[in-house]
């Protein structure tokens, strides 16, 4: 089980004391956007690369952009030990998955809430991580949308029925009041911003969701 807050809600005037005051964390989430794929921006390889200098957690980088094949390797060279990249950006999910793991990066796809995730299980084997989105992609702070949960019921019976290891990961409207339903449709990862960088306390936040998660 892997907790990872999302920088995307963190103080960027304070960065790097945001990302040490969540020692409990698994993993580090960082937010790519491009203001094309979702209307909204955030940052690029460069402060990936900064965030890299200021933690050894491993870095789950989430491309919420157009082409992703065509940026992958800057965020490899900055540090990400993921990429998680859209099914609906790319022509080839299969092709880009493999050549990630080639390059020694675990790799992840996502679906916007509005894409099935049926005509994807068969390609499964292919990725170490899939990330279903539980609020649309593009800024924090959204409400859950609980009946994303039928595709991680979905993706839980899939994978235990093939013997996979793939990781099943949710984003959106994470908190101690929604992180339980999640754990109980059968997620293995959980990212939350505003419940950790919006808390008191990030990393008794950090505790708190670990904790509910594992029952």
């Amino acid at each position: 089980m892997f907790i990872a807050p999302s920088i995307l809600a963190a103080d960027f005037a304070r960065l790097g004391d945001e990302i040490r005051a969540v020692p409990s964390a698994d993993w580090i989430h960082v937010d790519i956007m491009d203001g094309h794929f979702v209307p909204n921006l955030s940052f690029g390889p460069s402060i990936t690369a900064d965030v890299h200098k200021v933690t050894d957690k491993p870095l789950d980088v989430h491309l919420m952009i157009e082409n992703p094949q065509l940026w992958v390797d800057e965020y490899i060279k900055a540090g990400a030990a993921g990429i998680t990249f859209h099914v609906e950006a790319v022509d080839d999910h299969v092709a880009l998955a493999k050549y990630l793991r080639e390059q020694g990066v675990r790799a992840g796809f996502s679906l916007r809430p509005g894409t099935a995730i049926e005509p994807y299980l068969k390609d499964l084997e292919h990725f170490d991580i899939v990330l279903v989105m539980s609020v649309e992609p593009g800024f924090g702070g959204q409400s859950f949308m609980p009946d994303q949960l039928e595709k991680v019921r979905t993706l839980r019976k899939e994978i235990d029925d093939r013997g996979l290891h793939t990781l099943i990961e949710i984003d959106g409207g994470i908190s101690a009041a929604t992180i339980g339903q999640a754990a109980a449709a059968g997620c293995d990862a959980y990212v939350a911003g505003s419940a950790v960088f919006g808390a008191d306390d990030p990393d008794a936040a950090v505790r708190e969701l670990a904790e509910i998660a594992a029952g």
